[in-house]
């Protein structure tokens, strides 16, 4: 048997195989940032089409935590219905789930609101981007109750497992950077002091929320004095300590111009994961143009993760994995009313 399709666990979570469906935002919701039929035919296809874990695309915990005037949200128990409906279908098929539960702090660019962000650094001078408040204590101890609430909004939702969303630029991984984080009270400043919103939210899902807890992080921002691969493995041990269950390993997205950018190739954040995966012995997700079933195999057998996550790919094929079994000669893996096609 290949590896991509050995079961692995991520916590109490049992998958059936390897391949991740990782959370990539649609732009197809509306202000009320509720599923629309595109979503549930989205997802599930892709359940249908052998994805063992799939990840839904960031999930504001407030309006203008959104990225978008378009993004899904799960700020209220009204959305839950529909959530709760998802996750019916793709369980059916047996892949299982997680939802991303983000907030986009200065890369809002949701119509008529002021983004908020760790300092007053905007992402960019350019439309539709906003210069950013900072934010109060009192809206750092509001930001983490809405994480938190969200996270049990998705445990009502029947999802079986929740990703924090702290890469990417938005407003976790902003806390993390010292070059979009500039605070000089306990939540700037150094290391520690930087990581503690992160490490805070985490503890608290993980306290009140039942369900295996994943964090995803930007391993490096590309930026020569900015947030590097030491600074996510201490991350990453902290997360480990508190009991997070699982590390989604990318890089980039907090700075509009960099000055390290990687060659954008596949298996060019791979590396990444590797280093955080010699570190600690909680399971890696990795992720970043991987194209093929031999790539995702070369992964996993040369230790540099656990899971991985196929992001183009499935939205170029839905049907990825019966590719990816028939070329392994593991038919068996087919759906039965796919395999005269392969």
């Amino acid at each position: 048997m290949s590896l991509l399709f050995k079961k692995g666990e991520i916590g109490t979570l049992e998958l059936k195989n390897r391949i991740v469906m990782p959370p990539m935002c649609m732009y197809k919701s509306d202000d009320s940032g509720e599923l629309k039929t595109f979503h549930k035919t989205h997802y599930l296809a892709r359940a249908i089409g052998g994805v063992g874990f799939i990840i839904v695309e960031a999930t504001a915990v407030e309006p203008k935590g959104r990225i978008s005037d378009a993004d899904l949200g799960l700020w209220e128990d009204s959305q839950i219905i529909q959530h709760k409906e998802l996750n019916e279908d793709i369980h059916f098929f047996g892949a299982k789930t997680a939802i991303q539960i983000a907030h986009a702090g200065r890369k809002s660019t949701v119509k008529d609101t002021t983004p908020i962000a760790p300092s007053v650094i905007a992402f960019s001078d350019e439309e539709p981007f906003k210069t950013p408040i900072s934010a109060s204590l009192e809206d750092i101890k509001n930001i983490k109750e809405l994480f938190v609430k969200t996270a049990i909004r998705a445990k009502s939702a029947n999802y079986d497992a929740i990703e924090l969303h702290a890469a990417h630029g938005y407003l976790l991984c902003e806390f993390l950077s010292p070059l979009s984080n500039t605070r000089e009270d306990i939540y700037g400043g150094s290391l520690e002091n930087r990581c503690r919103l992160v490490l805070e939210i985490a503890k608290e899902i993980k306290q009140k929320v039942d369900l295996p807890l994943i964090v995803r992080i930007s391993a490096d921002e590309w930026m020569k004095d900015g947030w590097n691969i030491n600074d996510s493995i201490y991350l990453s041990k902290e997360l480990e300590k508190l009991g997070i269950d699982a590390i989604h390993v990318s890089s980039g997205g907090n700075q509009e111009k960099t000055d390290k950018t990687p060659k954008i190739e596949p298996l060019y954040q791979s590396n990444w994961a590797k280093e955080i995966k010699k570190e600690i012995s909680i399971p890696v997700i990795a992720v970043g143009l991987v194209t093929t079933a031999i790539e995702g195999e070369k992964l996993l057998e040369e230790k540099y993760c656990d899971f991985v996550a196929y992001g183009r790919e499935l939205l170029r094929s839905p049907n990825f994995a019966f590719y990816a079994a028939s070329e392994f000669k593991e038919k068996d893996k087919i759906n039965s009313s796919y395999q005269r096609a392969f």
